[in-house]
């Protein structure tokens, strides 16, 4: 797929940020200041609804908007540091090729059983679901197409069976995640809840969204079998020659991968328990996975210094969901300085409080989905829209847990069909898929699982209590 025209590129995602952040001091002249009390309750900062009342005027000034984002980056320094930590720490795990050659062992197993096919990409992708539900797998799908592509042809499918196997099971996973480190996490951190809490309701969500994506790619790979020709890029041409990405020694399940991969399911099981038994956030988790990372290391023997260069490579790929963390961050320091953050939640809240909650969160998703076409990082959008999201949910009646939920399935549904998201469009170029190819393939399944979303956003504004 080529590059679209350069005066048709969209702006870049640090562009946007800083447009918001100009039209966020434009906020601070037009609206009106104001301010909620706020109160503690079960170790957290809640709004008390009916509390609001006018405060003096702090319109910001260009000067404050040019320090803003170092004071953003300053208050989201922990997460900043946690997102680093972690991108580091999966580089080395990646750099040993396990979670590669767990894949391509099914690969081989689809090879030379030909009549389990119809089982391998269901196998397949409920283990990418897996790991975009654990570990936020979303960048990593960008290596594993250059096995899957071969692997639905080989089967006799085509080039959208072979990118929708990683990109769609990843991202139904995301989407439903229950112990997302990147997006889960970092969400329920800054609504001061318990890291991976509710967490029973949320693999309910991951159940069903993750059988929901198998079943709509086995639905086109079956259709395919019985016409080939309804193959939606028939008329594009062969796919690229991505044989060398079978090479068997390099993807070889030795006994030391195998180890890594024991470690990985251990420390997510750790990881897992720590979280919802002793409330661990973002030290514990950080020192969880540099301690895997080491671990992998070790057993597999990489040399001291490819070690270090993982690292150091894995924090690059995150360079930029670091600053965007940051900038977002911003954002609330100059509404916040400008007095005007609780007379938005008051006029948020004074819009939907005369509709039903089940109507209120569906609201809330509706907005998570939409901002997500401008800002396509998961964690910068919960960096962006929890701060202001988790005290409307208080004056709404809506659990914070519920707001979080909206974030996440608005963000992680949304991810399957955005044009400004870089892996899909990376993903599509690699594959060599038009958008437009892809968007009438994937525009079923978005609108199936937002309808899924939109009802499984109504137990917990209803009868369901997961505080």
């Amino acid at each position: 797929m080529t590059d679209a025209p350069a005066g048709r590129r969209l702006p870049d995602t640090l562009v946007l940020m800083l447009g918001f952040l100009a039209f966020v001091m434009v906020l601070t002249w037009i609206v009106p200041a104001g301010e909620y009390q706020r109160s503690e309750f079960e170790g957290r900062q809640v709004v008390d609804a009916g509390s609001y009342a006018p405060v003096e005027a702090a319109p910001q000034l260009p000067w404050h908007v040019i320090t803003a984002p170092f004071r953003g980056f300053v208050d989201a320094a922990d997460i900043i540091a946690f997102v680093f930590f972690v991108g580091g720490s999966f580089a080395i795990l990646n750099r040993t090729g396990a979670i590669y050659a767990g894949l391509y062992a099914a690969v081989l197993f689809a090879r030379r059983n030909p009549r389990w096919r119809h089982a391998v990409i269901p196998f397949v992708m409920a283990l990418f679901s897996l790991g975009g539900a654990t570990f936020g797998m979303a960048e990593e799908t960008l290596a594993f197409v250059l096995i899957t592509i071969p692997l639905a042809r080989a089967l006799g499918y085509d080039s959208i069976v072979g990118l929708a196997i990683p990109f769609v099971g990843s991202a139904v996973g995301f989407a439903g995640a229950f112990a997302n480190p990147f997006t889960l996490g970092i969400a329920q951190g800054i609504a001061e809840l318990g890291t991976f809490s509710g967490m029973g309701y949320r693999v309910v969500v991951w159940s069903v969204f993750t059988i929901t994506g198998i079943v709509f790619v086995m639905r086109y790979a079956l259709r395919l079998e019985r016409d080939p020709a309804r193959s939606l890029v028939a008329d594009t041409g062969e796919a690229p020659d991505f044989a060398r990405a079978l090479d068997e020694q390099t993807w070889e399940l030795s006994g030391r991968r195998k180890a890594v991969l024991g470690l990985l399911a251990l420390a997510l099981g750790v990881l897992i328990f720590g979280s919802t038994r002793y409330g661990w956030y973002i030290p514990e988790m950080c020192g969880l996975f540099l301690v895997l990372a080491l671990l992998a290391a070790l057993v597999y023997r990489l040399s001291v210094q490819a070690t270090v260069d993982a690292f150091y490579a894995g924090c690059r790929e995150m360079l930029v969901a670091a600053i965007i963390i940051g900038f977002a961050r911003s954002l609330l320091v100059v509404a916040e300085d400008g007095r005007i953050v609780d007379t938005l939640l008051n006029t948020l809240a004074g819009s939907v409080e005369s509709l039903p909650n089940q109507v209120s969160v569906q609201v809330m998703f509706l907005l998570q989905s939409g901002l997500n076409l401008f800002v396509p990082s998961g964690s910068g959008q919960a960096a962006l829209t929890m701060p202001v999201m988790a005290p409307l949910s208080d004056l709404l009646g809506i659990t914070r847990q519920t707001a979080v939920l909206a974030y996440q399935l608005g963000d992680g549904i949304s991810n399957l069909i955005i044009p400004t998201s870089g892996l899909l469009m990376g993903l599509l170029a690699i594959a060599r898929i038009p958008y437009d190819r892809w968007f009438k393939f994937i525009l079923p399944l978005v609108l199936i699982l937002s309808v899924l979303a939109m009802l499984f956003l109504i137990p917990p504004t209803t009868w369901m209590d997961w505080s």
